[in-house]
């Protein structure tokens, strides 16, 4: 775990892209397992998430090689599962994606119990749900999930337990190659979701209804390779928005996929922060638009309503966190409601330690007032991710010298962040 020291309070200028994301990676690297051909994705993010996930595939056979900037896989047709790596797999909860991406391998398996971001209770039974009506029995052991299936998958209708990304997904892995037609209603229709969708489809999958809450999959007997881009990643064109929102300082933001950015815009221009399109085009993949912006700080006045998540297209559930620094800087009272984890509110409570005035209302509620000065101040990251990356944002707005200690957190998000916070002028050293 590295520490960040950070001397804030300065304007920074200059342009920052926004690389491919996470939870698509993840996902992506995942579906390597439902073919033996090869799996190249293009641009992939060189992040401690991808890394852990690349050891739990390596553990099992699965060739993982970093070609440049493009990361290639390719399954065996025998996965050797008994040698899974539990201590990188226990690192992310991504691991979770195994439970329908390994069930047309074997009729019965075992993955170790999953980890990364502790944001609380997060309930797995929107998984077992889903994949039960595929004829799957799980269960949760202290250490692992047994899974167990039938001889042939088949399809089935669905109804989500919840919208969640990675549930959705697991359902798509086992529909894709199960016998017959699959419809999965409530399906959450986030981006990586349809980023997974789309790479499906290019390796041979029907999938119907892509971008939206109901999806139709008619199985097919065999999925092939390909090479594919994935979409930015919302969630870290957000992080350089809300900086600049923060720290005043005007930037140029390279590749942000609209259309899981527009509400949040939307909002950001309600309280007094603008940006002007340079440029609107279509994704490497072809599959999304993605706008070039130069962001336009002003004085920020707080709204009037409650800022809050929502499944898409609502306002992006892990772009939340990242109004949290911009309310600090706005005049008059924010209401942040983090309704769907436990903790993440109280993880918020940390800005505090920087002198920004806010109140825990309840674990999913913080009231914010400003603007306030945020001063420099020592701090341990918290254990996820999003909550200890707007740590990063209110130190590099705050007057004088900060530490930030144990950041894997953010490692497992963020590709080479203090490298390119320094390219905009920030003074932030990373040591080990």
């Amino acid at each position: 775990m590295a520490t960040y020291f950070i001397n804030g309070g300065k304007r920074l200028s200059g342009t920052a892209d926004v690389r491919a994301a996470k939870n698509s990676a993840v996902s992506a690297m995942c579906a390597a397992l439902l073919t033996t051909d090869p799996l190249v994705i293009k641009m992939a993010p060189r992040i401690a998430e991808v890394d852990s996930m690349a050891k739990v595939l390596s553990s099992i056979g699965v060739k993982v090689r970093w070609r440049g900037r493009d990361l290639e896989l390719i399954a065996p047709a025998r996965l050797q599962l008994t040698r899974i790596d539990a201590v990188a797999a226990v690192r992310t909860r991504s691991v979770l994606l195994l439970l329908g991406s390994l069930l047309h391998r074997t009729g019965h398996f075992g993955i170790p119990r999953s980890g990364g971001c502790q944001l609380g209770r997060r309930t797995v039974l929107p998984h077992f749900y889903a994949l039960e009506k595929f004829g799957v029995r799980i269960k949760t052991t202290h250490f692992a999930y047994q899974v167990q299936r039938g001889a042939v998958v088949r399809g089935a209708d669905i109804t989500m337990y919840e919208s969640g990304d990675t549930p959705t997904e697991n359902a798509l892995f086992a529909a894709v190659l199960a016998r017959g037609v699959t419809t999965i209603t409530l399906a959450s229709a986030n981006y990586q979701v349809q980023d997974l969708c789309h790479l499906l489809t290019a390796m041979g999958a029907k999938i119907d209804g892509i971008g939206t809450t109901t999806l139709v999959v008619t199985g097919v007997s065999k999925l092939y390779g390909t090479r594919y881009h994935l979409i930015p990643d919302p969630t870290e064109a957000i992080f350089w928005l809300s900086l600049s929102a923060t720290t005043k300082s005007p930037l140029t933001i390279i590749g942000c996929p609209e259309d899981f950015l527009k509400l949040e815009l939307l909002k950001l221009e309600k309280m007094g922060f603008s940006c002007r399109v340079l440029r609107r085009y279509r994704s490497a993949s072809g599959n999304f638009t993605l706008v070039d912006l130069r962001t336009k700080p002003g004085k920020l006045t707080a709204l009037d309503d409650k800022i809050y998540g929502r499944p898409f297209p609502g306002l992006g559930i892990d772009n939340l966190p990242f109004f949290v620094p911009i309310a600090s800087q706005a005049h008059g009272t924010t209401l942040i409601h983090d309704w769907v984890f436990e903790n993440r509110a109280i993880y918020y409570m940390e800005f505090a330690k920087l002198g920004a005035t806010i109140h825990l209302a309840d674990p999913h509620r913080v009231f914010i007032t400003g603007p306030t000065p945020l001063k420099g101040a020592e701090i341990m990251c918290p254990p996820a991710l999003r909550p200890a990356t707007i740590l990063v944002i209110g130190m590099l707005a705050a007057k004088g010298a900060s530490v930030l200690r144990g950041t894997y957190s953010i490692d497992r998000g963020y590709e080479h962040l203090s490298a390119r916070l320094r390219k905009l002028g920030a003074d932030i050293k990373e040591q080990p």
